[in-house]
């Protein structure tokens, strides 16, 4: 929807332009559903006193707003860090198309929110041992989510590429999967080592009794037999983890939390720890490679195979 025609728009006209602008960026699906949730209920809030989303620029009404979030919902600080993200995105949307003359919530969110910003950097997220790994994945009884924690941790993926995995993208000769392209993607060529491909072709032989559509070609699916959303990875993830004392949900502390993005740093901390060299890891992340040299060269899947065979660690499963 275009508001170049729209003087005063209403609220629901500056939601839905906003949540067009975020599909154009290419945000995932689940930042997206929190960044409108967050404004819907900013937008609620300033009707509730007689204002508008178009009033973010006050301070005051900042003020206001981060008050309610404290005092009334009684959120983190985490959360309303990322409530006020959400509302400097929105606000730099509304920049752009000329219904504000400037974006006070970097500013803002410096002054007051500063201590969790500080605090950031001195957490660290949970790691735990190669042992500790095997006893969590090896805690599961369900097949589909002993694959999920087991690819995870092989392969170090984000839970968004693995809700997006398809049956057809596992090949099992080679021993590796080819992932769909997303934005924070360079290389989509992933490995599993034999024990990892044994777990996933137990799930594989049990899929269909999930499905109720034949036609489904996704590798991990929920009970309505349809893909499993990034929202359902992590509430399997933390599901057993807590259930094995390594996840506290309500931990302030990066520490006191093992969520699906640990798994990311467990397997970059054992491939590092197993002498791999730092762009074979890069390459096996998928991170971005900035430097020249690095642009400039181009690794042998085969070898990088190789090297993630003799660095990944056994679990045991």
């Amino acid at each position: 929807m275009s508001l170049a025609q729209s003087p005063f728009p209403s609220e629901e006209d500056l939601i839905e332009s906003f949540e067009e602008d975020l599909t154009l960026r290419d945000l995932g699906a689940e930042a997206k559903r929190h960044y409108l949730a967050y404004l819907r209920l900013a937008s609620s809030f300033l009707n509730g006193r007689g204002k508008s989303l178009l009033d973010l620029q006050d301070i005051d009404v900042l003020r206001e707003f981060l008050t309610y979030l404290r005092k009334k919902r009684k959120v983190s600080t985490k959360t309303a860090h990322h409530y006020l993200s959400a509302l400097s995105s929105f606000c730099d949307f509304l920049l752009l198309e000329g219904y504000l003359s400037s974006n006070p919530i970097p500013a803002f969110r410096k002054r007051y929110l500063a201590s969790y910003r500080s605090s950031m950097g001195l957490s660290r997220r949970k790691v735990i041992s190669a042992e500790e790994m095997g006893r969590l994945i090896n805690s599961v009884l369900s097949p589909r989510d002993k694959a999920i924690l087991t690819v995870l941790a092989k392969t170090g993926v984000r839970r968004g590429e693995l809700a997006s995995i398809d049956v057809d993208d596992i090949d099992w000769e080679s021993g590796c999967i080819n992932l769909k392209p997303k934005r924070k993607r360079t290389n989509r060529l992933v490995f599993l080592d034999e024990e990892g491909l044994r777990v996933l072709r137990s799930w594989v032989t049990v899929r269909d009794s999930y499905l109720q559509d034949m036609e489904e070609r996704a590798l991990f699916v929920g009970e309505p037999g349809t893909r499993l959303c990034t929202h359902s990875v992590y509430q399997i993830v933390t599901k057993h983890a807590g259930r094995l004392g390594i996840h506290d949900s309500g931990s302030e502390d990066l520490e006191g939390r093992f969520t699906p993005h640990c798994f990311r740093h467990w397997f970059t901390t054992v491939l590092r720890r197993g002498g791999m060299r730092r762009e074979l890891i890069q390459e096996l992340r998928g991170d971005s490679r900035k430097d020249a040299i690095d642009i400039y060269d181009h690794i042998d899947p085969e070898e990088l195979q190789r090297e993630y065979l003799r660095c990944i660690p056994a679990l045991g499963l």
